[in-house]
């Protein structure tokens, strides 16, 4: 006999949802260290037998489960609540059987409690606790026997069966050793545990080579280093620099992505690899490796830790161009075909060819250049362009990074469409460059803050917001005012707690856009720079009290925290951040017209903040250099926002 389906067998459970879970669990869902997780599964099994079912986890790998008994909630949904003991990469999967043991002595209960007899039940249970000691060894096999050896004496007492039938110690000895031959038992699935700096942190992106303060001078890890008592000042806690490696000589671009370059021209840190080396070497114009690994340690003395870009292309002259022909797609002419966004050309990058032959080296190439840095001491990593690498490879990639480093944390720089970016996050990358710079109303802000923190997304794409980077000079920048770099730095550090901006751009205001184009002129991809670091006007000190508020106040510190007040004037963008047990709460307003005052009402949720709905409480302008106290109540409270003063108040709720 032949059937076209398989056939399952007598497996009676069915288990046909479990949350959280990516993808079918092929993909990890994301959650902190100290975050509780929350597992539901829909278990139920035919007629009214009674169904056992649990989670099982352990670390990714061949250890033995970690069994944790799920409890029935009603309508066949069975939850269970877990704290992760440590960062990792965990397995995890649920498991149903029926409990025939506990299904008979329901049904014995009930009987003994209508006054039937029950001689035949208890002759039954003994039959069922014989077949468990059966199923394990040693005094516990022992105790199994002897109590089924009374139990189903239809000579010995009554109220002896009766209490042997009843006892809880029995009951659980019997459920131990469940018949499970025939138990249903979900594929593996997978959770990454990330640790609190992957939650919480505040990025810092500058080019060490524009830290010489001398245009004509490339700078160093050196010059480098002195802008960090800087930053840490200013309240960040991860620095990151673009590409560090040497930069190809053919088809380097000039300042402004000329074409024809002048002979001091230092071409694009982007373009990487040449003579000296690729993505294991470092530019030697800004200093050796152990220069490099001078920089992490002192950076380390601040608690700042360092992000490198890795960037999967190649100049032509890459060393891999010429050791490795096959990883790269060749024309007609001869040549290697460079990278392409028709009509841009990027004549002094290759891509690599993750459809060749020989993919399977290509790919533990990539990986090997994580895992040579992270031996240097980096353990955060700013992917480039990632969405136009192979999706699969990031999952192996990263999978096996972090089930061996699992303290690493990769942001995934990727402007592009939606599901390709959650395509990225489910692939295993921590944090994602977002949207964020164009939602430029309040409408768009909120509309889009509530996607990203109310669908499921929030188990797997964790945002990561930045007003500015070297590509991207929004036209809100190029047209706006002191008040709006401080308005998107207020927004970017108050809705998610991953941020970052490019400096010193940001906070001295540069705004000079290339002509008819989204980003810097004279841009520091092309040429160094040599800054005013305190140029006039800057907003440092706004930003290392807002800094200051998110390293001090746990509110800040996480993204999904976050709930969304009514305004009565479509400029102000309202909302409560609060901690998980409400002892840290903040109520923030933005004015996101930046030149002109707008005031209104706000309907503020008195029961979010825990509160009865008429009482009066206190908040403090913590944004405000004067910290001015106001008395609010439940309900309706007038706020005025004048964006010459402050385009923004954070509100700290004081109890």
């Amino acid at each position: 006999m032949s059937a076209y389906f398989k056939m399952i067998g007598p497996k009676r459970v069915v288990i046909d949802h479990v949350s959280p879970q990516i993808r079918g669990g092929e993909s990890p869902f994301k959650r902190a260290l100290g975050d509780r997780v929350h597992f539901r599964a829909h278990v139920y099994a035919d007629s009214h037998d009674l169904i056992a079912v649990e989670l099982q986890l352990r670390r990714a790998g061949p250890g033995p489960w970690h069994q944790l008994p799920m409890r029935a909630e009603g309508n066949d949904e069975f939850v269970v609540d877990y704290d992760p003991p440590e960062i990792g990469l965990y397995e995890y999967r649920v498991s149903g059987h029926i409990d025939h043991y506990l299904t008979w002595q329901e049904g014995f209960q009930a009987k003994l409690k209508a006054g039937q007899a029950v001689d035949l039940d208890l002759r039954i249970g003994a039959e069922l606790l014989t077949e468990a000691a059966a199923r394990t060894t040693g005094r516990a096999a022992v105790q199994l026997r002897k109590w089924a050896s009374v139990m189903g004496d239809s000579e010995a007492p009554s109220e002896q069966r009766n209490r042997l039938a009843l006892d809880a110690s029995v009951i659980k000895a019997a459920r131990a050793h469940p018949r499970l031959e025939f138990a249903t038992t979900t594929s593996i699935a997978l959770m990454l545990v990330e640790r609190e700096r992957a939650t919480f942190s505040t990025w810092y992106e500058y080019f060490p080579r524009s830290c010489s303060d001398d245009e004509r001078r490339h700078g160093t890890f050196t010059d480098a280093a002195r802008r960090l008592p800087e930053i840490k000042r200013m309240g960040f806690n991860v620095v990151y620099f673009p590409p560090i490696h040497p930069i190809g000589r053919l088809h380097r671009k000039g300042r402004n992505n000329a074409l024809v370059t002048q002979v001091d021209d230092v071409g694009s840190p982007w373009a990487v690899g040449a003579a000296e080396g690729g993505h294991k070497a470092v530019h030697p114009e800004l200093g050796t490796l152990a220069d490099f690994k001078g920089f992490l340690a002192e950076a380390g003395r601040y608690d700042i830790e360092v992000a490198l870009d890795i960037a999967f292309q190649c100049a032509p002259d890459h060393p891999w161009v010429t050791e490795h022909p096959g990883w790269f797609k060749w024309r007609p002419d001869g040549t290697v075909q460079y990278a392409e966004n028709p009509p841009k050309k990027y004549q002094d990058i290759l891509p690599l060819d993750f459809e060749c032959d020989d993919w399977e080296a290509l790919w533990f190439e990539l990986k090997s250049v994580f895992t040579f840095w992270i031996e240097q001491g980096v353990k955060i990593f700013r992917v480039d362009n990632p969405h136009t690498k192979s999706i699969e490879f990031w999952r192996w990639c990263i999978l096996e990074i972090k089930k061996d480093h699992p303290e690493v944390i990769f942001l995934a720089e990727a402007f592009t469409r939606p599901k390709r970016k959650y395509g990225l996050a489910k692939a295993g990358f921590t944090h994602g460059y977002t949207y964020f710079t164009w939602r430029n109303t309040a409408d768009q802000m909120r509309l889009y803050i509530e996607e990203l923190t109310g669908s499921e997304a929030r188990d797997y794409f964790w945002p990561n917001f930045w007003p500015n980077t070297p590509d991207i000079l929004h036209e809100d920048l190029q047209n706006g005012n002191r008040a709006t770099f401080i308005g998107r730095y207020v927004l970017a550090a108050t809705l998610s707690s991953n941020i970052g901006i490019y400096g010193p751009a940001y906070e001295v205001l540069e705004n000079k856009p290339y002509p008819g184009k989204e980003e810097y002129i004279d841009n520091e991809k092309y040429q160094l720079r040599a800054w005013d670091w305190n140029r006039r006007g800057h907003i440092k000190e706004e930003i290392a009290r807002i800094n200051r508020i998110r390293n001090e106040h746990p509110a800040f510190q996480r993204t999904f925290n976050i709930k969304f007040i009514a305004t009565d004037n479509a400029h102000l963008i309202a909302y409560i951040k609060q901690n998980f047990n409400r002892t840290d709460q903040f109520i923030v307003v933005v004015n996101m017209d930046w030149n002109t005052r707008h005031y209104g009402t706000l309907q503020v949720p008195a029961e979010v903040l825990g509160f009865p709905v008429e009482s009066k409480y206190r908040i403090k302008d913590l944004l405000d250099p004067d910290g001015r106290e106001y008395v609010w109540r439940g309900g309706a409270n007038y706020v005025d926002v004048t964006p010459a003063k402050s385009p923004a108040h954070i509100f700290q709720v004081l109890r």
